[in-house]
């Protein structure tokens, strides 16, 4: 994963000081592309440890439409815990729980987690429901009917829908791209947080590329990601340096239960990760 860690050398010595709606500060630079080949590995970082499984569950939820955290906190998932404990320390519900209490609340009392659980129609809600639209099943039959089509695209980013939402898709939309029976995937991503996001996104919609390519007897080619606003927070710096000397390592591989040939059939378990060597966890704080 090298290409990913010039883009963190790229922003961190060329990137301009930028304010940003968390009010934490970031480096940023507006565009970039990077292209990650899925024939014979899987790209996921391996200078400091990435959570597969939770990139896993994160995208099966994706898939299946759903919006409400319940489903990622019963997984111990913890990546969009924030967003929904900001909306309720908002609320007149709010008793001064700490965000550990408002989770075991999300965990245990399904009427509490119905009520405050849900981000509004995010990625999931707009991927099978985009105003009465189901994307992506429609972008699959697409695929298997009409693999030359240069219109397999699926949108996140509904502007009717975006007030709506705790917090508007940063992954806008992704492009899938049929030739001699290999399958990419292009997401244009309009904001990144390059150490704690991007890492996730990468290893997501590859693995996408993965499970759409089985699902439509084809091949896995090539994940691009483009980016727009492309940032490294200020308070992840140190973070980002104590990454930075690290050596890269083998990429793993990725091994899918062969049997499944729909996409909506996939679960936890049909999916592995072979030989994923990594470097220690590194931790860093989320900007909300």
């Amino acid at each position: 994963m090298k290409k990913y860690l010039d883009l963190i050398k790229l922003v961190k010595n060329n990137g301009s000081p930028k304010e940003d709606r968390t009010k934490t500060g970031t480096i940023s630079i507006f565009g970039s592309q990077e292209r990650y080949n899925l024939e014979n590995e899987f790209p996921i970082i391996t200078t400091k440890k990435v959570n597969f499984d939770a990139v896993v569950h994160e995208l099966l939820w994706f898939i299946k439409g759903d919006t409400n955290i319940k489903y990622l906190v019963d997984n111990n998932v913890k990546i969009w815990n924030e967003w929904p404990y900001e909306n309720f320390k908002k609320s007149s519900s709010f008793k001064n729980e700490t965000i550990d209490e408002f989770i075991e609340k999300i965990k245990y009392d399904n009427e509490f987690a119905k009520k405050w659980g849900d981000l509004g129609p995010v990625y999931g809600k707009q991927w099978n429901n985009f105003n009465g639209i189901n994307q992506l099943k429609n972008v699959i039959k697409e695929i298997k009917d009409n693999p030359s089509s240069r219109r397999l695209i699926v949108s996140s980013w509904n502007p009717n829908e975006i007030e709506n939402m705790l917090l508007p898709p940063c992954h806008c939309f992704f492009q899938f791209y049929v030739n001699k029976n290999k399958l990419s995937c292009q997401l244009y991503q309009r904001s990144a947080d390059l150490f704690l996001g991007v890492p996730f996104n990468i290893s997501s919609y590859s693995l996408l590329t993965y499970m759409v390519a089985q699902a439509c007897d084809l091949e896995p080619y090539e994940f691009i990601h483009t980016i727009g606003d492309c940032h490294i927070y200020t308070n992840h710096l140190e973070a980002i340096d104590k990454q930075l000397s690290r050596d890269v390592k083998k990429l793993p591989k990725i091994e899918l239960n062969k049997n499944i040939k729909n996409l909506y059939d996939f679960k936890f378990e049909d999916i592995k990760l072979i030989n994923y060597d990594f470097h220690p966890f590194i931790k860093a704080k989320v900007s909300v």
